[in-house]
């Protein structure tokens, strides 16, 4: 493969975003799915808030169905799915058919979810597929370029989404180690500076048990320059 346009880079970089996203946020539907089956209680308006997404859904029934598989809502599991397939499918010829298709299979997954009584189940099958999409994209593809910027989006996505969620700091260094290796091997431009700002909020015993959330989430979501 020859040099990557700043167009595919672009497009490979939320690529990685979209299907962890994908693939998280899934993980987190499904639990607050099981305790409002199990009446524990209306939790999505902590879910919304927890990812700073709109709370436009009238009650519980409706958040379990839109949420998911609506695709007019753009911060639906669904939308996200579509956006991954929709920079996937230009790239073709960057990640191959066989990459490609485990996103197609990812869709086929969530929609037989969508008119599926037990849709946990259906979904478990989407976060398999976005599972065998990185592993057949790092054994496929072979410029090694795409397979880093692909994963460098994945890396401040998931960074992105566990500091929002506050999932805690072994994670979040775990996750930031791995980023820099891929971001540096990518080529991309990014901000050094932001990039000491965010290994510090993370890397810096905090005070009490607090983690600079909010500044987590704003130095990595600037981070990466296209």
């Amino acid at each position: 493969m020859g040099i990557i346009s700043l167009e595919q880079t672009n497009r490979l970089y939320w690529l990685g975003r979209y299907s962890e996203r994908v693939y998280t946020t899934i993980r987190l539907y499904s639990k607050c799915y099981d305790d409002m089956i199990d009446d524990i209680g209306d939790n999505f308006a902590d879910f919304c808030t927890q990812l700073e997404i709109p709370n436009i859904y009238k009650d519980k029934e409706d958040f379990n169905a839109r949420y998911a598989f609506d695709e007019n809502d753009e911060n639906s599991i669904l939308s996200n799915l579509m956006r991954a397939y929709d920079n996937a499918i230009v790239l073709r010829e960057e990640i191959g058919s066989e990459t490609l298709s485990y996103i197609q299979l990812a869709i086929y997954a969530i929609n037989k979810a969508k008119i599926s009584r037990a849709p946990l189940l259906e979904l478990q099958n989407v976060e398999d597929n976005i599972l065998a999409f990185w592993g057949i994209a790092d054994d496929f593809i072979d410029s090694e370029t795409t397979r880093n910027i692909i994963k460098t989006g994945k890396r401040i996505e998931r960074i992105d989404l566990y500091a929002r969620l506050k999932i805690g700091q072994r994670e979040l260094r775990r996750e930031l180690h791995r980023m820099e290796t891929r971001l540096i091997k990518s080529g991309m431009s990014y901000e050094k500076e932001r990039l000491e700002r965010l290994r510090g909020l993370i890397e810096e015993p905090a005070a009490g048990d607090a983690l600079g959330w909010r500044s987590i989430v704003e130095e990595v979501e600037n981070l990466v320059q296209i």
